[in-house]
Order: structure tokens, then sequence, then C-alpha cells
């Protein structure tokens, strides 16, 4: 279990750390230091080799450049995972998997009961589909030896089909029009790559250098540029061995790397530039509106009911087993943790509606109470429920 340990403990770090950085967001755009803050996220970031030119605000750049990182570690823990983890055989990814399915579309079909006829709402529907795996982990770092292993597995597998969903979803209906150019400078890229798998190259450098060219291909092409990440990521050799002929992994040896600076850099920078709500010019009729009410009940009432109703379902019906040592209460706790959307509906928010002030910003205000209010709601049921020796 020491991997899962050490995994919860980074995780669980970042999540009190993704609340600071909201915090502070917050009073930024609401305090006379707006404009600065604003001013920030707007700063002109360009680069330019030859005639190959990108030049976006610094908003878009962690936006497509950052968190094209944190989906390539998402990509490589979604691998190891299906290949030698808990993922990988049919008994382990039952109850996650299938509960994770209901966490996607109970959610999604609640939002579309709110939004249909409405074509701009519309695309707004995978918006409270998402668990931020991060900031779940931070509630449950505080609720100690409470929670089990058992538990905190489940809620991980779950939180990575749940990511790998969203990589589905982002690719099939977040993609803008194509650049024939671009694309067929992305499939010589991922040709190269699969080349450099099955030649065995174990070099690090090597994937990063086609992944760099991969990743501006993308941005370039239409198709959003952090599935570049998840595409290098599964090139990358999981199982290989070194010139001494000692087994060695690239994919670990990246994902360690890079778990730190996704944790503690990438998500709260990206919490950081994204959450900035101006509380100010937001009504209470606003957040009424079927955009910000299909947020609000899909993450807060869809993910739980989804979560726990299949994951009830699944384990009545013998499809999968109850996790060891815990309890249909704390089965239910989880579940509503899982309504702790945050940086990924924001980030999926940021594709539908890229227009921020389409709804005056009353769809990341509803965000952020759905997830505070699935994250203090989840935290009081498991608070009360009984330690458990292991």
């Amino acid at each position: 279990m020491s991997y899962i340990d050490d995994f919860v403990k980074k995780e669980s770090s970042a999540g009190i750390l993704l609340i600071f950085a909201t915090i502070l967001a917050l009073i930024l755009k609401n305090s006379v230091l707006s404009e600065l803050y604003s001013a920030f996220l707007h700063t002109p970031v360009e680069v330019r080799f030859g005639s190959l030119e990108i030049a976006k605000p610094l908003l878009l750049w962690i936006n497509d450049g950052l968190m094209a990182i944190f989906f390539l570690l998402i990509g490589l823990e979604v691998k190891r995972e299906l290949l030698e983890g808990h993922l990988s055989s049919l008994s382990q990814v039952s109850l996650p998997a299938i509960a994770a399915f209901g966490g996607m579309a109970v959610p999604a079909l609640i939002y579309v009961w709110f939004n249909i006829g409405d074509e701009q709402g519309m695309r707004g529907w995978a918006i409270p589909t998402a668990t931020d795996i991060a900031f779940a982990l931070g509630i449950l770092s505080l609720l100690g030896n409470r929670i089990p292993v058992s538990l905190k597995i489940f809620l991980m597998a779950l939180a990575i089909i749940d990511d790998l969903g969203a990589i589905v979803v982002i690719a099939l209906f977040y993609t803008v029009e194509l650049s024939t150019h671009s694309i067929i400078v992305a499939a010589l890229a991922i040709t190269l790559l699969i080349i450099l798998n099955r030649a065995g190259v174990i070099k690090k450098a090597a994937y990063v250098i086609v992944g760099i060219v991969l990743w501006v291909s993308v941005l370039k092409s239409g198709v959003h540029a952090t599935l570049a990440g998840v595409v290098l990521a599964f090139c990358i050799p999981l199982r290989a061995k070194d010139e001494k002929g000692n087994d060695f992994s690239p994919s670990k040896d990246i994902e360690h790397d890079l778990h730190y600076w996704v944790a503690f850099f990438i998500l709260p920078l990206f919490a950081f530039v994204n959450a900035g709500v101006d509380l100010r010019q937001i009504s209470i009729d606003q957040m009424w509106g079927p955009v910000p009410m299909g947020i609000m009940l899909g993450l807060f009432l869809g993910k739980q009911l989804g979560v726990f109703g299949f994951s009830w379902l699944a384990i009545k019906l013998k499809l999968a087993r109850l996790p060891e040592n815990s309890s249909w209460i704390k089965l239910y706790g989880i579940s509503v943790l899982t309504g702790i959307g945050f940086t990924m509906s924001l980030f999926v928010d940021s594709l539908a509606f890229k227009d921020g002030a389409l709804y005056q910003q009353a769809d990341k205000l509803a965000v952020l109470i759905a997830s505070f209010s699935a994250g203090i709601l989840g935290y009081l049921i498991l608070r009360m429920t009984k330690r458990v020796k292991e």
C-alpha cells in the first residue's frame, strides 16, 4: 500500500492548496486589486520560431499548455492502472467503473433537463460530470482512519475512470474546425512516438521532444491541445530494460517526476486563474438560470445519486462487492464527495463557454458552490462514521 499512501498524501495536500488558491483568486477579483488580477490573466505571451507563432494570453497558456502536462500525468496513471493496477482485472474495475458511469450519466441528464432546447446552454452538458480527485482526497485527509484504504482506492479508481471519460468527451464534443496540415503533422508525431516505443527507446528526452511537436501541431489543428498529453502518455513505455539489463519504467519515472509539479504548481495555478469570479456582478436571478442550476444540481445531486445509486445496484445484482471494511453510509459519503467537480468542471466550462462573459460567470460560481457544498456535506457524513481498524 506504499504507493497508495504516497499518492493520497500528495493529492490530499494539493487539495488543501487548491482551496487557498481559490480563496485568494476570489479575494483579488472582488477587491481593489481586481484590475491587477485581470491584467495578470491577460498578460500576452508569445513564442515565435520562424514562421511558426503561438501568441496567447497567460490564461490560455495555462489552460492549453500547463493543463496538457496535467493530462499527460492522467494518461500515465490510467495506463499504469489499466496494465498492472486497480483497473487491471474485471473484479477490481467493476464497481468503480459502474459507479463512474452513473456519476457521469445522471449529472448530464439533470443538466440536459434544465437546458434542453437551448443550443448554447447545451454545450455545457459535460461540466457537472467531472470529479476533482485532489480536492476530494484533501477532504479525506481530514478524516484520518475513519476511511478504509479500500474506499480511498475506490475513489481514486472512480476518478481515474472519470478523467478517462472526460478525455473522450473533450475529444468528441469540444473540437473546433480542423486544420488538415496540422493533423498530418500530429499524425506523423504520433507515428514516430509509436516507433520509439516499439524500438525499445528508453530515453525520456526523445519522447519529450516529439511530444512538444505533437502538442504544437494539436494546438494548431483545432483539437484541444491537452489531448496531446494523453496520447504521449500512452506511447511512453511502462516496462523496459536499461543498458545494464535491469528492469526500468520510463512511464513511472516521468509520472513520479510530474506528480509534485502538477499537484503543487499546475493545478493550484489553474484554480487561481480560473476561479476568480466577480461576485459583485452576479445576481440571485442569474443563479436561478438553467445553466447555473443544471451545473449546481448536476454536481451536488446528480453525482451522489449516480455514483451511489449505480454502486448499490451493482452490489445488489452481485456484479461487484462492497469495498472491504466499509459500509453503506461510508460509500454514500464518498459518493457525495464525487460532486466536487472544481478544477475539472472549471476546465470543461472553459471549453464549453469560451466567452467568459456569456453567463456573467454565474456558470463558474455554480461550479464553486456545488463543489464546496458537496465537500462540506461529504465531510460531515463521513465525520459521523466510526473509525476502522485495518
